[in-house]
C-alpha cells in the first residue's frame, strides 16, 4: 500500500522513538524494508553518534545548518544537503546554529529499529 505524507505530518504517522533536550526522532515503518526517520536536532546540540553495519543510510537536510562526520570526513550541510552513509560507516550530525536543524533519514530496518 502507497503511503503519502508531508514532512510536518510525521507526527500523524510516526511514533516517536528518542526524545530529549537533545533532539526529537519520529519513525515511520510503512515499508517491509525500509523505514523514514525525521530529527529535530535543537541548536547546539549533537547527536550521539552511532554506525551500523547492517544498514546503509542517506540523510536529507531539510531545515538549518551544521555539520555531519562520516567516519573521518567532515561535512557542512545546510537545507538542501544530500549525505549518503555506507554501512559501517561512523556518523554524528552537530548543530553549531541558533536554530533546530531538521533532517529525514531513509535507511535499512535493522536491530531495534524494526
Amino acid at each position: 500500500m502507497a503511503v503519502k505524507f508531508s514532512v510536518e505530518d510525521f507526527r500523524k504517522v510516526g511514533k516517536i522513538v528518542k526524545q530529549s533536550d537533545v533532539y526529537t526522532v519520529t519513525d515511520v515503518s510503512k515499508l517491509d524494508d525500509l523505514i523514514i526517520s525525521k530529527t529535530v536536532l535543537h541548536p547546539g546540540k549533537e547527536t550521539s553518534g552511532h554506525s551500523h553495519g547492517e544498514a546503509d543510510e542517506v540523510y536529507f537536510f531539510m531545515e538549518g545548518a551544521g555539520r555531519i562526520q562520516v567516519g573521518r570526513e567532515e561535512f557542512t550541510v545546510e537545507k538542501g544537503s544530500i549525505v549518503l552513509i555506507p554501512k559501517g560507516a561512523f556518523h554524528k550530525v552537530f548543530n553549531e546554529s541558533k536554530n533546530d536543524l531538521k533532517f529525514v533519514c531513509v535507511f535499512e530496518k535493522y536491530g531495534d529499529r524494526l
